[in-house]
């Protein structure tokens, strides 16, 4: 069973998919912890309420982003996390974590990367931006994080239609229930070595 830990920032829709594979047993994994730089964020809550381990970093509770990135590597190595996920996670990784977790911390973006990704290109944002493009797919991305926004080696991809009349929703929720599959399906084959990626 892999240990999984995730930093999370806002409603953690994406974490919740997680959660009930793991507790529906159809994949071979345990969230063993949550951080969010956001106290108030679903994710925070979505954890409380599955008995994960929580905690709250930021530069509010650590003064600076170093600092806060040191405690961050420092709560995942106490974890013994053995994969690190970013869901919808609004932060930079630092040289903490980065050197700590090298090849092992899987970012999922909204959108087919190398499209609508970068710095700026998150959450929202990216939909409407989709939407405003015109294009007739979108879809998710997983990819293993690298030093600046949204790049690193793609894992894998899952394309989502855009559909005449969708509106900026529309696309966000497509994409959200596409992309909580696509975590679950690549974790999955990462758990039973069907998937090498380090």
């Amino acid at each position: 069973m892999i240990r999984l830990a995730v930093l999370a920032s806002h409603e953690g829709s994406t974490l919740q998919a997680l959660i009930d594979a793991c507790a529906a047993q159809s994949l071979d994994a345990k969230v063993v912890l949550v951080v969010s730089n956001n106290s108030k964020s679903g994710a925070l809550r979505r954890a409380v309420a599955a008995n994960i381990d929580i905690r709250h970093i930021s530069i509010k509770t650590h003064g600076s982003e170093d600092t806060a990135n040191y405690a961050i590597a420092n709560a995942l190595a106490d974890a013994e996390a053995d994969w690190v996920l970013l869901l919808g996670y609004m932060k930079k990784i630092g040289e903490a974590i980065l050197s700590r977790f090298s090849g092992r911390i899987i970012n999922t973006h909204p959108a087919l990367l190398p499209n609508f990704g970068g710095q700026g290109f998150f959450g929202r944002r990216v939909h409407e931006a989709v939407h405003a493009a015109g294009v007739s797919a979108t879809g998710a991305t997983l990819h293993l994080v690298g030093c600046e926004y949204d790049t690193g080696p793609v894992i894998a991809q899952i394309q989502v239609p855009v559909l005449a009349g969708d509106d900026v929703d529309a696309i966000e929720q497509r994409v959200k229930t596409a992309e909580g599959k696509l975590l679950v399906d690549t974790l999955q084959k990462i758990c039973s070595g069907s998937l090498d990626i380090l």
